[in-house]
């Protein structure tokens, strides 16, 4: 009879430790290990083969910036690529996974609005002119006209460093805060971010973060499908 208690003893204390294991109460790296090599072996026997050719990736990458020009293109220049891509390519959707945080003025439009406020104010034809070239020079606005009424899908960052800021702007969270009150869900937390201006969020579709989680052993696995900032729920740029 003791020899039967110690062997059930025995196995509640090893079902109880995997158990706190997998809750998360605490972590065992040798199993979070074994559980990495598992997982990682699985998705090698176990993906497709071959490519998708129904999802294309246009990667700005050092030849793009050469022959087109440094990072960040300018706006009208992004306007183009996605005016070609739905009009000619007819694309079913588009989705960045980079920022548009600043005001673009590489068009030299500061200096031109500079000067008609300023030392040409009163010239006529330096007005006239000015009026019509504007919505010519105004790149923010030939990118914003270009994703409108389009399924195009931004991007932006979260970040919880020490001296996290807030830039631009945001999508309203798609779940409010409290939805999972009094429930034991971890989610990925964060308290700042990096996002778009307010006019391209405004136009586009949607807008989903791009923050994925990197392991212990340096490799990313996951990506957090909802993140927690303020207490609300965002979602993540593949869901969006």
């Amino acid at each position: 009879m003791k020899q039967h208690l110690a062997r059930i003893v025995l196995g509640l204390v090893i079902t109880l430790f995997f158990i706190g294991h997998a809750a998360r109460y605490y972590e065992v790296p040798i199993i979070t290990q074994l559980d990495n090599i598992i997982y990682d072996a699985r998705l090698q026997v176990t993906m497709p083969r071959g490519v998708d050719d129904r999802i294309v990736v246009l990667d700005i990458d050092e030849k793009s910036l050469q022959e087109v020009a440094r990072w960040p293109w300018p706006r009208d220049v992004m306007a183009g690529l996605v005016d070609t891509l739905f009009d000619k390519y007819e694309v079913a959707i588009v989705a960045f996974d980079v920022v548009f945080a600043e005001v673009d003025h590489s068009s030299g439009i500061r200096a031109l609005e500079e000067l008609s406020q300023g030392a040409l104010k009163d010239i006529p034809a330096f007005q006239e002119a000015m009026r019509e070239l504007r919505p010519r020079l105004d790149n923010d606005a030939l990118f914003a006209r270009a994703i409108k009424s389009r399924p195009v899908v931004l991007g932006y960052y979260l970040n919880s460093d020490k001296e996290a800021k807030r830039i631009a702007a945001i999508p309203e969270p798609v779940l409010p805060k409290g939805t999972f009150q009094g429930r034991n869900i971890p989610f990925t937390t964060w308290v700042g971010y990096g996002g778009n201006l307010p006019q391209f969020l405004e136009n586009a579709a949607s807008a989903g973060h791009f923050n994925p989680l990197t392991d212990p052993d340096g490799v990313v696995r996951r990506v957090p499908i909802i993140a927690e900032l303020d207490g609300e729920y965002y979602e993540a740029l593949s869901l969006a």
